[in-house]
């Protein structure tokens, strides 16, 4: 049974609190522990951080000495270079891949298999297949908050004149094309995309449907192999979608900005887009985009998200996103058998089923449980992006990230080529696969 949750964290969890952090009055004898996260700044969990600490605090009589930054590659930095000089945080709140290798291989944090050999019941409510591995040993370090998705917004309305049902979980690729020629037949444009400037989502899924969960994330060794050989069919999938007149008019010349400006006006009808476009097409509902008070519910509620039509071993529940972040527990705390209780108390409060939805809302979690939403505190699109994201059978990052630099300008500065028939799918994929293997 899905647990209700608090949207906000109520005014009694609040305290007063000084800039390094929460207060205590004087002689409660509590234990101090050092924080640092990204949540600080623009961070829209800013806010939402400081509460929590505030409320873990007045609960537990600890008090927590935060040194939060915005996440940017100075801050990444300064983590670095705070544990190389014995400076780290007792808790970490930082990025699982290739950033945390340096502390991982100098033994300077804690893995969840030592952490649960004391405290068993330790992140007990995520689901740890969701949980990153990391690169150095395979082992799990962070334990997840919120992170991202990427998948198909929807404007209703014109499927509805378009006499075209809404994708679904059961939805093939095959499927999505006749649905795309309806819904040309009636007048619309079927994808609203500018390949000339941001192929990037249809490229990710286009290959996603010609790999797999398991799969996706290998870069092909040549375009000859059988992962290559995917790689090529996918540019070749967006080639057909062009062909077939699926792309706005000026899929090829036109901004990003313009062709999203068509599915919010009602001119597209799909859009594939990440997480963080829940937003963007909320502003793009209010009459003052600065201003959310101002949102035209009405016309927010034409608009919708769901998943992106599958193929092959890749079902449409299996989505593109991550958990990129995490809390880490560091070896000088656990050494410190005070600061280890505190900190293991403080991660278990951090990641509990009550706060992750507080800040993950309505993108992606690894908990086992999906709370039950409170609808009166989200506006309808985010309430049906939980609704979406409770059907995702998998999360699989995005293999443009390994695949990065001048590796990618034959298929993605060159997507107007590939679809327009200048160059072959093979060769831009070979191109890029021999500049990566450079």
């Amino acid at each position: 049974m899905k647990r209700a949750m608090a949207l906000a964290l109520t005014g009694s969890m609040v305290l007063s609190a000084a800039s390094a952090g929460c207060v205590l009055a004087e002689g409660a004898g509590s234990v101090e522990l050092n924080v640092t996260t990204t949540f600080a700044g623009e961070d829209g969990n800013a806010q939402n951080f400081k509460n929590a600490v505030d409320a873990w605090c007045e609960k537990t009589g600890n008090t927590v000495s935060d040194t939060s930054a915005t996440s940017d590659e100075s801050f990444k930095t300064r983590v670095v270079t705070d544990f190389e000089t014995g400076s780290e945080p007792d808790v970490l709140f930082f990025f699982n891949g290739a950033d945390a290798n340096s502390f991982i291989e100098a033994g300077k944090v804690i893995s969840l298999d030592d952490i649960r050999a004391e405290y068993p019941d330790y992140a007990s409510n995520m689901n740890d297949d969701l949980i990153v591995d990391s690169l150095v040993d395979g082992k799990k370090y962070a334990v997840p908050v919120n992170g991202y998705w990427e998948a198909m917004f929807v404007n209703t309305e014109i499927l509805e004149a378009a006499g075209v049902e809404k994708p679904g979980a059961d939805t093939t690729m095959e499927d999505f094309i006749a649905d795309c020629q309806k819904i040309k037949d009636a007048g619309y444009t079927p994808i609203a995309c500018a390949l000339g400037n941001i192929p990037h989502y249809w490229w990710e899924y286009s290959i996603f449907n010609h790999t797999s969960p398991a799969t996706h994330l290998q870069v092909p060794a040549s375009v000859d192999d059988e992962q290559g050989q995917a790689w090529v069919a996918g540019m070749e999938d967006i080639k057909t979608l062009y062909d077939d007149g699926f792309f706005p008019e000026n899929t090829l010349s036109g901004t990003d900005d313009e062709t999203f400006a068509m599915f919010t006006e009602g001119k597209a009808a799909f859009l594939i887009d990440g997480s963080w476009k829940v937003g963007g097409i909320a502003s793009a509902c209010q009459s003052d985009t600065e201003d959310p008070s101002t949102l035209d519910t009405a016309k927010l509620d034409k608009f919708d998200v769901t998943y992106v039509p599958g193929n092959g071993d890749r079902k449409a529940t299996d989505l593109i996103g991550g958990l990129s972040m995490g809390y880490y527990i560091t070896q000088k705390a656990w050494e410190d058998p005070d600061k280890r209780a505190a900190a293991v108390d403080f991660v278990s409060y951090m990641t509990s089923d009550e706060l992750v939805p507080v800040f993950a809302q309505h993108t992606a979690s690894a908990l086992k449980a999906a709370p039950e939403v409170d609808a009166s505190q989200f506006n309808s699109l985010q309430v049906k992006a939980m609704d979406m994201m409770s059907g995702v059978t998998s999360l699989t990052g995005a293999v443009q990230d390994l695949f990065q630099g001048d590796c990618r300008v034959s298929t993605f500065d060159g997507m107007p080529e590939i679809v327009s028939g200048k160059v072959s799918a093979a060769d831009a994929v070979k191109e890029g696969l021999d500049a990566y293997n450079k």
